[in-house]
């Protein structure tokens, strides 16, 4: 077997199941040509998994000697195949750049266990839901008066945040309760993240890159559609739905 033959079974990417039910491309290799070779062969394999299938793509861990990613080339690349891009997951800041500028959420590197996927085996179904944890121990709500920059991560853990000031894209909240915004509010939202269903987002202006409630969640290109989008809004869960409503 030649060395090209070699190269040509090389693997560019594994896809992976993740928490949120969509699917994880994690690419190996900088390398679009080959990429889209083997995306073919997957899709010759089973169609119907890529029939717009929402996907991630994780470049967390591109080697760093393979230059820089055009990443509009790689999501056109994605598409032909029936894959549509929601977000990225990245840590290189030429990557979260080139997302920031095609208006996609990045994600923060995973430490979650993904398996892969063979999508040969039919469509993959959602992991079953993890066990119901303690309820979490109360704490006091915290207060935070500054805006929150893009890069800063905010937690209440236990209980409720309540911003009063700005959160800039790129920037992410997090709460075990509701989730409170007095500003305009246009990074990540994420509420109830131990399971709590019930949890709520209050939003002064929506512009939020993502909103989540119990790991249900919207991104942008969904928000931007909602009537409500830049108007105050009371965000909850409904089964697995997120409801958007009028403050």
């Amino acid at each position: 077997m030649s060395q090209a033959d070699l190269l040509a079974q090389d693997p560019v990417f594994q896809l992976k199941g993740s928490m949120l039910a969509i699917t994880v491309m994690e690419l190996a290799h900088n390398d679009l040509a080959r990429l889209d070779q083997q995306l073919a062969a997957k899709v010759a394999q089973a169609p119907n998994f890529f029939s717009n299938t929402p996907l991630v793509l994780a470049l967390d861990k591109l080697p760093e000697g393979e230059g820089i990613l055009d990443l509009a080339a790689l999501m056109a690349v994605c598409r032909g195949h029936g894959l549509r891009t929601l977000a990225v997951r990245a840590s290189r800041e030429a990557d979260i750049l080139a997302a920031n500028s095609l208006d996609l959420p990045v994600l923060p590197p995973s430490g979650a266990r993904e398996k892969p996927i063979d999508p040969t085996g039919g469509t993959p179904q959602p992991p079953p839901p993890p066990p119901k944890p303690a309820e979490p121990e109360v704490k006091p709500t915290r207060v935070i008066t500054t805006p929150v920059r893009g890069g800063q991560q905010i937690y209440a853990q236990g209980g409720d945040l309540i911003v009063l000031a700005p959160v800039s894209a790129g920037a992410e909240l997090l709460a075990d309760g509701n989730i409170h915004v007095y500003a305009p509010m246009r990074g990540r939202a994420l509420a109830g993240i131990k399971g709590n269903g019930k949890a709520r987002i209050f939003c002064q202006q929506m512009g939020a890159e993502l909103l989540s409630i119990a790991g249900h969640y919207k991104v942008a290109e969904d928000l931007r559609r909602d009537p409500l989008w830049g108007q105050s809004v009371h965000v909850s869960l409904s089964g697995d739905m997120l409801n958007i409503t009028r403050l």
